[in-house]
């Protein structure tokens, strides 16, 4: 087994990875690009979760590091690449905000995230805790990405990026949840991306395009 020092560092070093590609996910416009940053933090969240398993004994924790790299780097992205190659989606619109303005905002997310954090981490007995605040980041950055894009697959890219947020906040600070409530949740996730890309078609046919702005025509009528 390798000295605690080492693998701590190492999911310091996935949880700072976590972070940077949530700031890449706000600074991109290309839909393709969002996917493919996607499947990266699955990746990431895989890797980091087995080793939390690995350091801490908690074994149940290799099944969640196993159903992460399916679900989130090979099934839901590949799901994802085939809606936007149905839909022949390539590029977000313009954003509700510049991107040197949402980045900004994200910082200071960031910055509100770890003063909120510390009073719960120190509450935690996980040699994780010390992440906790940068899950929480990573769910208000995704959060942030869902209110500045317009496209309706932009924003579920995002909703699916907080899940992986949520997901490495309950491994950094308890050792991960149950393994049937994970398993609930990764069946949630997949039969929500599954409605949601009909509902996506169903945007498509009715008003040529997946822009939600084009939805605030229904209020007015």
């Amino acid at each position: 087994m390798p000295p605690p020092n080492w693998s701590s560092q190492l999911i310091h070093l996935g949880a700072a990875l976590l972070l940077l590609s949530s700031f890449a996910m706000l600074s991109q416009r290309r839909i393709l690009s969002l996917v493919n940053l996607f499947a990266l933090q699955g990746a990431v969240l895989s890797v980091s979760t087995a080793i939390v398993a690995y350091t801490s004994g908690a074994s149940h924790l290799y099944a969640s590091a196993a159903l992460s790299l399916l679900l989130k780097v090979f099934l839901l992205p590949w799901i994802l690449h085939r809606l936007i190659v149905r839909l022949n989606v390539r590029w977000d619109t313009e954003t509700q905000l510049n991107i040197p303005a949402t980045m900004l905002v994200g910082i200071l997310v960031v910055v509100f995230a770890f003063a909120l954090a510390q009073p719960i981490a120190q509450l935690s007995s996980a040699v994780t805790r010390s992440t906790i605040g940068i899950a929480l980041a990573v769910v208000l950055l995704s959060f942030l990405m869902m209110i500045t894009r317009r496209k309706a697959i932009s924003q579920v890219i995002g909703f699916l990026a907080m899940e992986n947020g949520l997901f490495f906040g309950a491994t950094s600070a308890t050792y991960g949840m149950p393994m049937v409530v994970e398993l609930g949740v990764a069946l949630d996730v997949l039969v929500g991306t599954l409605i949601l890309g009909v509902f996506f078609f169903q945007i498509r046919e009715q008003f040529d395009s997946l822009d939600l702005q084009h939805l605030e025509r229904l209020k007015e009528d």
